[in-house]
This record gives C-alpha cells, structure tokens and sequence, in this order.
C-alpha cells in the first residue's frame, strides 16, 4: 500500500477535477447589479493592490498576489469554489464542453517528437489518414521537434480557428520520404462514453466518464443502439466518474423515469427552491437499470444515483459515492479567468442532501477517502456511518439516507486481493500506456489485419512481454514491485494494447472480464430469470 498512499492525492485530484467544476443553469433570481454592487470591502483590497503596485520597494508581480488572494477567499468558502487562471481556462473550458477544435489524435511527445498513438474516430487526422506511429514534424511549415518542444507549445499549432486549414509533414515508418497531409480543422469530441457493448444477450453496459455538454447525444446513441440490439437491461457505469452538468444529469435521468417524476430538488441562500422533473422523453422507462457507483462517483453521478434510487427505479450497485451536493456557476472574472462559486445546495427526490461535512478544511475533507479505509467501510457496509436522524423513506418503503454520498441498494466491497489495487493503479497510469507505445512502435506488424474479435480471442501477452513490463515498473520514478501478480498483469498490458489499436471501448471490455460489480449485476440477473 505504500506506493498507493503516495499517489492518493493525484488519483483523487483527478478523478476530481471535473467534479469540482460542475456547471449549473438554475434560474435563481439574483441580478448582475446586485451582486457586483460596490462596497468598501472591495475599495480596501482594490487600495492595497494600488499601493503595493506604485509605492512598494520592490517590484513585485501583484497578478500572482491577487490569484493567491482569490484562492485564499475561495478555501474559506467550500471545497468546491474554485478560481481557474486565465492560462488554464481554455482546457477547463474544453473538458466541460466536450469537445475541442483541432486535428484530433491523441498522442505521446516521444523522446522529441508529436508520436500518433492513434487518430480519433471521425476527426479529421483519421479522414485524412494520420495513423499510430505516425510523427508530426511540422505544422504549416513550423518544426515541432526537437529538444525545445513542449506539450503548451504543440497544443497551439494543432489546435487553431474551425475549419481553418492546416498542413502537416509526417515520417512513417519504412517510408522512404515525409508524408504531406492537407486538411481542415474540425470539433474533436472529448470521449464521454468510455465502453458500450453487451455484457450479454439480455444485458447492455454504458460507462460515462463525465457529464459535459455532448454527454447526453453520446450516451442517447449508444443507449438507442443497444435498445435496437433488443437489451432488456442496462449497467449504467459511473465509478469514477466526477460529475459535469446538471442539466446533463437531468437528460440521462429522464430516459429512465416516468412522466412528471421528480428528478432534483435545489435550493439558494434566500431559500428559493427550483423543482425539476421528468418530462415525456425516456427510451428505457420500462427497462431494468443497473448504476454502479463508487467512492469517486461525485456530483452529477451522484445526482442520477440518487434520483433513481429515491424513484424506487433500478438498483444501485457498489459502495458509497464521494457526497458532493453543492451546485456552482461559473463567472468570468474579466481578465480571461474565472471563478466557479457554490450558488446552491441540491437535494435528491425524498428531500436528502449528499453533501458531506467540510466543517474541518479541505485538507480533511479530501482526505476522507484514507478515513473510509481505515474505519472498513470500503470492506464491509456495516461499517459505513450513517445518522438517524438523516433517514428518508422512498415511496415504496425503503430507507435511504442523506449527509455523505449515496450508499448502494447492494453493496460490493473494494477488492482487497493480492495485487488488485496495485494492477488497478498501473493499469489505468501513464507509465503502463507509454510502455506499451514503446512495445508497439517495435510491434506493430504482428497486430496488422487484426480486429478486436480477433484480438480478444486469440491474442495473449507472453511472458517476455510481462518480464519486461515488471522490470520497467521496478526502475520507473514509481518503483512498483510487481513480482507475483502476473495473471493480473497480462490482463491490464492486453486492455492497454487494445485501446491504443482499437480505442477505449476495447480497453473497458478486457478490463471488465471478472469485474466484481458485473459480476454481482449477472448473478441478480440469472436469478430474476431462475425465478420467472
């Protein structure tokens, strides 16, 4: 456990991040006027920048002063209010639209190079026909390799205006010259819906890594294309998913519940409640859900977690998700950044609020997750708190309660076995997924004419590749010892050569072979039928 005690904080942060940025379109009255009015407050820390900018004996840069005094305002406020600086604005911006302009690869700098690791389905570098492996060398004439690249600089010259032209020189390997490619810029979707496939004849399975403004189109294609697929169930997966917007929650929501069903309850500091429920739309209302949730599972996951289980509609499987009830709205604060600042607190169906305590700071608050695991609820639901007084009644009869996360109608400990969390951590990491682009750049031959069918059935991770992997691990910066946890090793290095070869939806699959969560899913389902 000790390599994962040194990566908690950055496992969390991220699976944070969006979390913490969670848009909101609530109508709450409150006018520009009012809240921008001018008050002596204002004119004292606007006074003392002034000083400091004309009579302090040394220069000094007061930008990095009032950033640190609007983070320091915000820690007092709540975990959730949060100040994006003008630099990293844009990639917020992009995470919570969804998409972004631009060519459309993922890739890797390589040593000193733009490495493909493959182009995006549907996006122009694909149309175009950039492939893994591929190197960019130049965009419209400008070198981008070389020891003077950085990943800043890179973003710029291939993202640009829509539909704006670019031209691109690629080295091939085993071509004897540069590869011209001449295209226009497109939207490039950031992915929400990781996998979409059927778990079995009767049974679809959906996992949503966030909820952005193009959520709902991804996942309303992929639910209609598992209802033509005749699915009678669903396994809606958000573990690890942070959350997004509201209204996006609400649309997925809605193609579970009936007619007029309320969906969320919020609430501002003047007491102005907003009521939102389902409207006529819904494809699988008379279908059978499964949400699967965990300690990562925050904000809007939360809010469709809740709203089902306050419905009485479906199930939800796993352990207590992450207990975030507070709604933000983002505010430009005229200089290209931006505050995203708690407005409302939202409650579930019955009336409870999700939000957790932060009474004690951030520090405890975000270091809740190392409390769960030491007081065993991770292990056992006896031992997740609960308070008596927070206990709320669905409308037929089943006792939920309010004041940290949702808890699951069924719940399914963390896997504790030897080298589960270790597999998990390196499964899902950079240094795995580089790895296996070094392995393929000397590979990718064997895998030419491959499809996934194929792939998953026939091909297997020999011993040599997980000697190799073992060892690269041992003297990476992380010194993971993975000596004796092969099986589980193999399975991870083959979802990772997967989803460099055949995207994310093959990764999740391999990955999910044995998943304990699914697992319990297929043994509800046998036993619904058993008893028919």
């Amino acid at each position: 456990m000790g390599y994962y005690k040194k990566y908690l904080p950055l496992i969390i942060g991220t699976a944070l991040a969006a979390g913490v940025f969670v848009g909101s379109k609530l109508n709450f009255n409150d006018t520009t006027e009012k809240i921008f009015a001018t008050n002596s407050k204002k004119d004292k820390l606007n006074r003392l920048i002034d000083y400091i900018d004309y009579e302090y004996v040394d220069r000094v840069n007061t930008d990095s002063i009032v950033d640190v005094t609007v983070n320091g305002i915000l820690e007092n406020l709540d975990p959730h209010s949060v100040y994006i600086p003008s630099d990293e604005y844009e990639e917020n911006a992009d995470d919570m639209r969804g998409n972004f302009v631009g060519i459309g690869v993922s890739y890797y700098i390589y040593k000193d190079t733009i490495a493909v690791i493959r182009s995006i389905k549907g996006g122009p570098a694909e149309r175009a026909g950039i492939k893994g492996g591929d190197r960019i060398l130049y965009a419209d004439e400008r070198k981008i390799f070389g020891d003077s690249i950085n990943r800043d600089s890179v973003i710029s010259y291939l993202k640009g205006e829509k539909n704006s032209k670019i031209k691109l020189k690629v080295y091939r390997k085993n071509k004897d010259e540069l590869l011209d490619f001449k295209f226009r810029r497109k939207e490039v979707p950031l992915i929400s819906v990781d996998a979409s496939y059927k778990l079995n004849d009767d049974v679809g399975y959906i996992k949503l890594n966030r909820f952005s403004e193009t959520t709902y189109n991804e996942f309303k294609d992929a639910l209609d294309d598992l209802i033509d697929k005749d699915i009678e169930s669903l396994v809606l997966d958000l573990r690890n998913n942070p959350g997004g917007y509201i209204s996006t929650a609400e649309r997925v929501i809605d193609e579970f519940l009936e007619d007029d069903k309320l969906v969320l309850i919020t609430k501002n500091k003047s007491g102005d409640i907003n009521k939102d429920y389902a409207t006529r739309r819904g494809d699988f209302e008379d279908g059978k859900v499964y949400v699967l949730i965990n300690e990562n599972s925050a904000s809007a996951s939360e809010i469709v977690a809740g709203a089902l289980q306050d419905n009485d509609k479906g199930v939800i499987i796993g352990r207590r998700s992450f207990g975030k009830g507070l709604v933000q709205r983002e505010m430009s604060l005229g200089d290209g950044s931006a505050v995203r600042l708690t407005i409302a607190r939202y409650y579930t169906p019955t009336g409870r609020s999700i939000q957790r305590p932060y009474g004690n700071g951030n520090d405890a608050y975000y270091s809740d997750y190392e409390k769960r695991y030491k007081n065993g609820e991770l292990e056992h639901k006896e031992d997740i708190e609960v308070v008596d007084s927070l206990k709320f009644v669905t409308p037929k009869g089943k006792i939920v309660y309010g004041g940290g996360g949702i808890i699951p109608d069924i719940f399914v400990p963390k896997d504790t076995s030897v080298g589960s969390e270790t597999i998990n951590y390196v499964s899902r990491s950079g240094f795995m997924s580089y790895f296996i682009f070094e392995y393929l750049e000397q590979n990718r031959k064997q895998f030419s004419g491959m499809n996934f069918k194929d792939f998953v059935n026939n091909y297997t991770v020999d011993e040599s590749l997980s000697k190799e992997f073992i060892e690269y691990a041992r003297f990476n910066e992380a010194q993971i010892n993975l000596t004796g946890y092969e099986a589980r090793l193999k399975k991870a290095l083959k979802a990772n050569i997967a989803q460099q070869l055949y995207g994310p939806n093959a990764h999740e699959l391999i990955l999910n072979q044995g998943d304990l969560m699914l697992t319990k899913v297929l043994e509800l389902e046998a036993k619904e039928k058993a008893a028919q």
